[in-house]
């Protein structure tokens, strides 16, 4: 058993890694996000400020200015309420007008329970990491279209900062061409990642093939109809179901459950590099594919 270490690092003093290939950068982000230190980013504490204050230093160094998007939510019976927050960034696209991409992942996760840190190096700080390495992709290289990137809080308390998001969009719901979820994208033993969506967006189909064509994983689409069972559909299982809720397209990249998915063995020691620098490559040749590709997609869903 891990106990919670009784000095936390102020925040003031979390230090950004020196910049290196994306995915050794990855990598070191995980490792950070996930560390002992952190105590499980349970939303509401004060390391998940160390946490978002760490991430919002990652967004500066790329090139990002983030801001806060606040939320509230009720606690448990009796208790005060639950303070969430989201941090919004943005890449301008270089053909302005069109439909903006919305990237997220959530960076919160279990917190500390009966004395052991649930410390989520899978869960999600590879998805927040995926996220990072998509952002660095595209301020190297800029988007036609603007991507807004949105860590966002409270996954784990059923998708509270994607909610919040949607209820108080930077753009205009109208105006978003598609929401690309990372949550889960580090721990396979088969070198195998799962995107879903195409079966609610059947123009994604033919993209998704040509990708799972060309990126070092085995690309598999599933797990967004009940066919296997409700329990297997995660249509609304992370943050894309807020977008989904609301009728917007949404594509979602992760992994299936693993033996230390929501266990205080979801540490950085058992992500795989070799796997999860793969899962990096392919999350970041999708964005570009999808940005590449968006206008084409949006006259085929007829938006």
């Amino acid at each position: 058993m891990r106990r919670l270490a009784l000095a936390i690092l102020a925040i003031s003093c979390l230090a950004v890694p020196a910049a290196a290939a994306s995915g050794d950068q990855a990598l070191e982000d995980v490792r950070i996000l996930s560390a002992d230190d952190m105590a499980g980013r349970g939303i509401d504490t004060p390391q998940s400020a160390m946490a978002r204050a760490y991430i919002a230093r990652r967004l500066r160094q790329i090139g990002l200015e983030p801001v806060e998007q606040p939320f509230s939510f009720a606690g448990k019976p009796g208790a005060p309420p639950v303070h969430g927050v989201n941090l919004i960034a943005r890449i301008a696209g270089t053909e302005p007008g069109g439909k903006v991409i919305v990237v997220t992942a959530h960076y919160d996760h279990l917190g500390v329970r009966k004395g052991q840190i649930y410390n989520g190096a899978d869960d999600n700080a590879s998805g927040v990491a995926g996220l990072l390495a998509v952002a660095e992709a595209f301020q190297a290289q800029p988007p036609k279209h603007t991507i807004l990137f949105a860590v966002v809080d409270g996954e784990e308390s059923g998708e509270r900062g994607s909610k919040a998001f949607v209820a108080s969009p930077p753009v205009a719901l109208s105006d978003i061409g598609l929401n690309i979820n990372f949550d889960m994208i580090s721990k396979n033993d088969r070198n195998e990642l799962y995107v879903a969506g195409s079966s609610h967006f059947p123009w994604l189909k033919p993209r998704l093939d040509r990708l799972a064509a060309e990126v070092p994983v085995t690309l598999k689409q599933g797990h967004d109809t009940d066919a296997d069972g409700h329990g297997n559909n995660w249509t609304d299982e992370s943050d894309q179901g807020a977008f989904n809720a609301v009728g917007l397209p949404w594509v979602y990249f992760g992994v299936e459950d693993h033996p230390e998915y929501h266990k205080p063995t979801d540490d950085f020691a058992t992500v795989p590099p070799a796997f999860f620098g793969k899962s990096v490559a392919t999350v970041v040749a999708a964005a570009r594919l999808f940005d590449d590709e968006l206008d084409a997609m949006m006259k085929e869903a007829g938006r």
